[in-house]
């Protein structure tokens, strides 16, 4: 199985001038090469969001879950996973 199916691509696609100020990605297919070539990770939780960053090093301890949510890194996935990507 894919690491990005068809939800997260869509989510994605739709929402991906949440970090970039232009599109980067037309298409699934595209959507799906650029999230590989930038090495973004699909969370199952916040919890997940959270040691991902704490093991890239950032400081996260102090944050919230609320302000790991408006990171404009993370995309909150509809059926409750995030998508990490670090532009």
């Amino acid at each position: 199985m894919k690491e990005y199916d068809e939800e997260i691509l869509h989510y994605f696609l739709e929402h991906q001038t949440q970090l970039f100020p232009e599109a980067v990605a037309e298409s699934p297919e595209e959507a799906e090469e650029f999230l590989e070539d930038c090495m973004a990770v699909v969370c199952k939780n916040i919890k997940e969001v959270r040691d991902y960053f704490d093991d890239a090093g950032m400081d996260v301890a102090g944050m919230s879950e609320e302000e790991l949510l408006e990171a404009s890194e993370v995309f909150a996935i509809p059926d409750g996973r995030f998508l990490v990507v670090e532009g």
